[in-house]
């Protein structure tokens, strides 16, 4: 890999990573520095997408993935965080449909939709910053 694009995936990492910090303040009232490393990571994650399938794939089918690589790393990191290190910084055992407090399906569902706006803030940014291809979606298959 060389030095542009790893200077690319710390950028968009620095922008995913200070977008989820910033929904968390808005939504919760507050954030833990581990949520900034979780969100740059699935930002990049989930950004890549377009650039593994191109513009082949539809926005509701990446939000789907994307919801999919939130929930996984959700529970990979709420796993070691909460239960492993006890920071307890999520809770969702109040939630209907969790999993050890850590996922649950409320969230899954509103996964998509946060991975949606990431796809499409990432193809912006990738557009804007980096002389990438204009964004085209298709909305469905």
């Amino acid at each position: 890999m060389n030095l542009k694009k790893i200077a690319k995936l710390l950028i968009l990492f620095l922008c995913g990573g200070t977008a989820y910090v910033l929904i968390e303040l808005l939504f919760r009232g507050h954030s833990h520095p581990s949520m900034f490393l979780l969100g740059g990571t699935v930002f990049v994650e989930i950004g890549g997408l377009n650039e593994l399938f191109k513009w082949d794939m539809s926005l509701i089918l990446q939000g789907l993935i994307g919801s999919l690589i939130i929930t996984v790393s959700e529970l990979a990191a709420g796993l070691l965080l909460n239960l492993w290190l006890k920071l307890d910084v999520w809770d969702y055992s109040h939630m209907p449909l969790n999993f050890l407090g850590q996922i649950c399906l409320p969230f899954s569902i509103a996964w998509i939709f946060v991975s949606i706006a990431a796809v499409i803030f990432d193809d912006f940014l990738r557009h804007w910053m980096f002389d990438e291809d204009y964004p085209h979606y298709k909305l469905f298959l």
